[in-house]
Parts: structure tokens; sequence; C-alpha cells
């Protein structure tokens, strides 16, 4: 015969306590006597008693549900970020509700009503790029955290790649793999992502005493732009050694040009990428060196920090999280190959 599993009617009876107190007592409440807690967690120990999802619900006032809101109606960016909340929330037991706004603010709100009638205990929303967005954390019941693009409101809580410090971390390789003319070929300048890695390539190039080699290209993330602009380049200046590229599809699409002006990678240029992008940077040939946002672990990072507001431990502000250079054949010392 199956054994019948223990209720919190049978802690509370060998406790000697009323179900209330048990109850409060076995969720950290801190109305209940240090004493009285301790014979409570007792009596739980030697029943085996193991509260369902439901009753710990109840018991917290919770229900164990989140909402991933994401505007990423491509996907590139936003998955990855979403896989990895989704893999920190199931660690913990949530429920996740996801929902697509495709961009549209209208949408958004009316999926942000729909998910608080589900009674979410709180939101992740993603953002389709780093540009700052419109807050949606006034007045609501639960609290909110943002992943890649930034709220606007810097109360909010918001994760986003380090840009900058990733950007700087790529030219100080290409610098010290040698090369000291280095050119910049990158997306469209209304993006915080370009602007921002423009910025860190000129940090490290002022460090290591070097200006850039001519003005920063920008136009779309494309790989026709990539091609475009290494027709303009290496016309323009014809003894650039390395591109640092905005994008693999930029990356891509400078390679593939260089090549057929008869230009090495990397023997003659370097070139890095951006994104890790993994259909383009494993399968160009040379394999792309490349910056890795590192985009699942910043989508974990963020649900551990809702986690945290949920219990009433906001962590208010733009959280910058670091990327990592993944370091493939396309950026190898000068005679190297």
């Amino acid at each position: 015969m199956a054994t019948r599993r223990a209720t919190i009617n049978d802690v509370a009876s060998l406790a000697g306590v009323s179900i209330a107190t048990a109850s409060k007592a076995l969720n950290g409440r801190h109305d209940v006597r240090a004493a009285t807690r301790e014979r409570v967690l007792a009596a739980a120990a030697e029943l085996s008693f193991q509260p369902n999802a439901l009753a710990r619900g109840l018991l917290s006032g919770q229900t164990r549900t989140v909402g991933l809101l994401t505007s990423d109606s491509v996907g590139r960016f936003g998955i990855p970020v979403l896989l990895g909340a989704e893999d920190a929330f199931g660690a913990g037991e949530m429920a996740v509700l996801l929902c697509d706004a495709r961009g549209d603010a209208i949408r958004e709100q009316h999926h942000v009503r729909a998910l608080l009638s589900r009674r979410v205990d709180g939101l992740i929303v993603v953002g389709e790029s780093t540009n700052p967005r419109p807050s949606v954390s006034n007045d609501l019941p639960v609290p909110v955290v943002y992943a890649y693009g930034p709220s606007e409101n810097p109360s909010d809580v918001s994760f986003v790649p380090d840009d900058v410090g990733a950007a700087a971390m790529a030219v100080n390789h290409l610098l010290a793999m040698g090369r000291r003319r280095i050119a910049h070929i990158t997306g469209p300048m209304h993006y915080k992502a370009a602007r921002d890695r423009e910025e860190g390539l000129h940090q490290a190039l002022a460090e290591a005493g070097l200006s850039q080699a001519g003005q920063t290209l920008s136009g779309p993330w494309s790989q026709r732009w990539g091609r475009h602009a290494a027709e303009m380049l290496l016309m323009a200046e014809p003894e650039v050694d390395a591109v640092f590229c905005g994008s693999d599809q930029i990356a891509a699409g400078f390679v593939e040009t260089a090549r057929e002006r008869g230009r090495r990678v990397p023997d003659d240029i370097a070139v890095v990428g951006y994104d890790n992008w993994e259909v383009l940077s494993t399968e160009t040939r040379p394999a792309l060196t490349t910056v890795d946002m590192n985009l699942e672990l910043l989508g974990r990072t963020a649900a551990q920090h809702l986690f945290a507001a949920i219990d009433g431990k906001a962590t208010p502000g733009v959280h910058k999280m670091p990327c990592q250079l993944v370091i493939r054949d396309s950026t190898s010392p000068p005679g190297v190959s």
C-alpha cells in the first residue's frame, strides 16, 4: 500500500501549533518565535513533509509564475537572453509565460495587462537593441528587470552587454598581434551599440598612443555593407593592416571582398567581428575572431536579479555585463597563417 504523504495538518499536530502558525514557520515569516519555528521545522523533517507548488504559492502569496516580454521579432539577440532566463527560472521551479510584442508599443501594453491578469510574480523585458527603451515599470504591482535593452528610467533594474569594454578588448587583441593601422566598419550610428563600440575602439587606440586609420565607416548591419565598405577602405587606405567590424555580418562581407582584391586574411589584414553569430563566424573562411556578448549569461543574471527583486532586494541601475573575445583564424600575427 502506498504511504500517505504528510500534510501541513500533520506537521501542525505533531508540533502542537495551529495550521496558520505552521504555515508561517515553514515560510520563514518573522512573526513566529524561534523556538516555535524550530519545533515546526523538526516536525516537518520527521514527517518528510514537502509542500506542493500550489500550496507554496498560496502560503507565500506568490504564483511562482513570471512573464518574459520581448520585442525582438528576429530573435538573434533576444532568443539567447530568453534561453538564459528560462534556464534560471527552471532551476528555481518557476513557470514562464512568453509574449512577443514585435516592437509594437500597443501590443506590449496589451501583453503586460495579460501577464498581470495571470498574477505573475515579476517580468523580464528583453529589448531588440541596446538603445534605452521606455519603462513599463510605473505603477506595476510586480518588479520588472530589463535585459539587453535598458530602461530609460535609471531607478529600474537593467542588464546590458559592456560594448565599450568589449570593443577595447577586441582592439587590444589586434594591437597584441602587431597590428597598428586599424580601421573601423560598423552599423548605423543611431544604434547605441555602434556608438559604444566606436568609443571602445578610440579608448584602446588612445591608450596605445595610436590614431584610427581613416574615419569610421557606418552603414547597415549587413554583409552587403561589409563588401561595399571594403571596396572604399581598400582604395582609400591601402596600408590598413586590421579592421574591427561592428558585426559578424559586416566582417564576413569585408573578408569576401578583401579576398577578391587579393588581400590575404589574416596575413595582410586581420579582421575582428562582433556578436559571435556562429552561422557566420565559424563558417567564414578564415573563421572569424569575434566578440561574444554572453547573452545567455546576461539572461540568467537578469532572472536571478528578478528573484531578488521579488524578495524585495532590487538592484537599481544599468548593470554592464562582461563580454568574451573568441579568437579564431582571422587575427593571426603578421606572417603567421
